[in-house]
């Protein structure tokens, strides 16, 4: 069992960067795939990015390819989201989440999939 805990926001002025970290107690991390999601006020969660358990596997929702990168520290229990040329539509609160799978396995879109979350984190681009 891992508890994930967001850090990391603020407000950023469009085509700023920002850095999300997200640290995760418990044992075996590495055995977790992480995923990345984001909610915006009056909006359903979407799924932003991933990473697999041994960090090989990443994958993104198309709008933020190529903008964003998520990197995992299986040594520090920590997953980041850097996040470069932030656009107003970014602004949601950032939520990363946890589940147990093998080193490989792709990071799933669908939130359901996952069994750990944490509160969140506001992220805020001003035009």
């Amino acid at each position: 069992q891992v508890q994930p805990v967001e850090s990391g926001g603020g407000l950023v002025q469009a085509g700023g960067s920002l850095r999300l970290s997200c640290a995760a107690s418990g044992r075996s991390f590495s055995f977790y795939t992480m995923g990345w999601f984001r909610q915006a006020p009056g909006k359903e969660r979407e799924f932003v990015g991933g990473i697999s358990g041994g960090g090989r596997n990443t994958n993104y929702a198309d709008s933020v390819k190529g903008r964003f990168t998520v990197t995992r520290d299986n040594a520090k229990n920590t997953v980041y989201l850097q996040m470069n040329s932030h656009k107003p539509e970014d602004t949601a609160v950032y939520h990363c989440a946890a589940v147990s799978r093998d080193l490989f396995f792709v990071a799933p879109r669908a939130g359901s999939e996952y069994q750990y979350w944490g509160q969140g984190t506001q992220v805020t681009v001003s035009s």
